[in-house]
C-alpha cells in the first residue's frame, strides 16, 4: 500500500520536476533511493504494531497510535498485562484481609483500609516495622508470635516484593528487556505457602492469626483461595512462556507445606 502510494505521488508530479533531461532516479543518487525504499520499509512492517484497538463507551471501536509499541514485541505486552492482573489481584486480597481483619489497618494508625491499600500499594515495600525484613523473610515476620504489627501489611508487603523482584523491578516492558523463568516460579510457590500458613497458623488461643477463607458449610467463604489461586496460575503461565521462548526448563521443586521454606527469588539472577 505505501509502494503504491509512492508510485501514484510520483505521477501526480509536475513533469517539469520529473524530467529535466533525465530521469527523476538519475536525478537522485542510488543511496538516497536505497535510504527512501528502507525507511519505507521499516514504517510498513512497525506501524501496524504499534497501533492499538480501544473499544469506546459507546461500542464503537477506534484505532490509536502509541509509539511505545514500536520497541514492543507480542509477548513483551503479554507481561505488561500479566504483572498488571497479578498486582490488582494482590490488592483484592489485600482489601478481603483488611476487612475480614480492621484490628490490622488500625495497629499502623491509619485513617481506614483505603489509606492501607494506598500505603502498601505505593511501589517502596520498606516498610520501617519490618525492620529491614523483606520477601519471605517479611511474609514469615507475619506470622511470628513476637511480631504486633499489621500483619496484613507484612505479608502482602513480603509477597509483593517477591512480584517485583521476579518482574525485575520494572512494570512496563520492551524487546531488550528479559525475565527469568525460575523466579516466577519460586513466587507462584511461596504465594502457595503463604496461603497455608494463613489458614493454619493459630496464636496461643488458638485462633487464627489473620481470617481468610470460611469453612462453614452453611456460610462458605473461599474467596481468598480463589484469588490466590488465580494470582498464581498468572505466575505459572508466564514462567512457562518466559521458558519456552528461551527453550529452557523449569527446576520444580516438591516440599510438604507444613515444612515449607520460602524459595529465593531476588536471589536468582537472570539466565
Amino acid at each position: 500500500m505505501i509502494m503504491a502510494w509512492l508510485v501514484n505521488r510520483l505521477r501526480s508530479m509536475p513533469r517539469a520536476l520529473i524530467f529535466r533531461g533525465r530521469s527523476l532516479v538519475s536525478a537522485l543518487s542510488c543511496a538516497m533511493v536505497k535510504r527512501l525504499l528502507n525507511s519505507l520499509l521499516v514504517v510498513a512492517v512497525f506501524l501496524p504494531a504499534a497501533c492499538a484497538t480501544r473499544t469506546a463507551s459507546n461500542g464503537q471501536t477506534e484505532a490509536r497510535f502509541d509509539p511505545r509499541y514500536l520497541a514492543k514485541t507480542e509477548i513483551d505486552r503479554v507481561i505488561d498485562l500479566d504483572r498488571a492482573e497479578v498486582i490488582a489481584g494482590l490488592r483484592r486480597v489485600a482489601e478481603k484481609l483488611y476487612r475480614r481483619n480492621p484490628r490490622e489497618w488500625k495497629k499502623s494508625g491509619q485513617s481506614g483500609i483505603d489509606a492501607a491499600l494506598d500505603r502498601l500499594f505505593a511501589g517502596s515495600v520498606d516498610f520501617i516495622e519490618l525492620e529491614g525484613r523483606r520477601e519471605g523473610a517479611a511474609a514469615l515476620f507475619a506470622f511470628s508470635p513476637n511480631y504486633h504489627g499489621d500483619r496484613v501489611l507484612a505479608m502482602m508487603a513480603g509477597l509483593l516484593g517477591m512480584v517485583y523482584a521476579a518482574f525485575e523491578n520494572k512494570d512496563d516492558f520492551y524487546v531488550l528487556d528479559d525475565l527469568n523463568e525460575q523466579k516466577l516460579y519460586n513466587c507462584a510457590r511461596n504465594i502457595e505457602i503463604a496461603l497455608w500458613k494463613m489458614s493454619s497458623t493459630r496464636n496461643a488461643a488458638g485462633d487464627p492469626l489473620l481470617l481468610s477463607n470460611e469453612l462453614d458449610p452453611n456460610h462458605p467463604n473461599l474467596s481468598f483461595e480463589r484469588e490466590f489461586g488465580r494470582v498464581i496460575g498468572l505466575l505459572d503461565f508466564l514462567s512457562r512462556v518466559v521458558a519456552d521462548k528461551h527453550g529452557r526448563t523449569v527446576t520444580r521443586f516438591t516440599q510438604s507445606l507444613a515444612t515449607a521454606l520460602f524459595l529465593p527469588v531476588s536471589a536468582l539472577g537472570i539466565k
